[in-house]
């Protein structure tokens, strides 16, 4: 199997349902995603969802594990173990939540800027973003920490779907990339002026 080039990818459009309004999110993040790492050339950093990925491993442990000592020692004997496999999975479920809610914050990707030289520390760029329920404007924040000084500076775009997809529900590629990249650069720019 041949790995696409980014310009393959881009001639061939998204073509989703423009009334679902997590499918316009997911199309627009997948799009901000590959400005990021296609055409800026970062490279993605997936430790926020392996973060995710290691607390559900947990809690589907315990489950399977409640699973099989309660097939091994039926209900009476298996009690204790069961009581604290089940306390165990809620409290997992519960880290899990505030996990999602104040640590990844709507964070679809994790791009690191590779320090030109290899002798400063890499910058580090997330985007998060949420479009509201029966609303049309689709919010991005993209968020850049320096890696010499630790600064952290962010810049908003607000815009309303229309403007990235057709009335056939087509992401206009050409449409979004310039306003990533506008983004993109006035966080760059500002880093320059301090």
């Amino acid at each position: 199997m041949v790995a696409k080039s980014s310009k393959e990818s881009q001639d061939k459009p998204v073509k989703i349902n423009k009334w679902d309004g997590s499918a316009v999110k997911n199309a627009l993040d997948d799009a901000v995603k590959d400005v990021l790492t296609k055409k800026f050339n970062y490279v993605e950093n997936f430790a926020l969802m392996d973060g995710r990925l290691v607390m559900c491993g947990i809690a589907v442990g315990v489950a399977m594990f409640a699973l099989l000592w309660d097939y091994l020692y039926p209900f009476p004997q298996s009690r204790p173990v069961l009581i604290f496999c089940v306390s165990t999975y809620f409290v997992m479920m519960g880290i899990l939540t505030l996990y999602t809610t104040y640590k990844e914050k709507g964070i679809f990707v994790v791009a690191i800027q590779k320090d030109q030289s290899g002798f400063s520390p890499d910058n580090v760029w997330e985007a998060s973003s949420f479009l509201k329920k029966y609303d049309d404007k689709y919010h991005l924040i993209l968020t850049c920490k320096d890696g010499k000084t630790g600064a952290v500076r962010e810049a908003t775009l607000v815009r309303t779907v229309a403007n990235f997809i057709d009335e056939n529900g087509t992401l206009v590629y050409e449409l979004l990339e310039p306003e990533i990249s506008k983004l993109h650069n006035s966080l760059l720019s500002d880093r320059k002026e301090k």
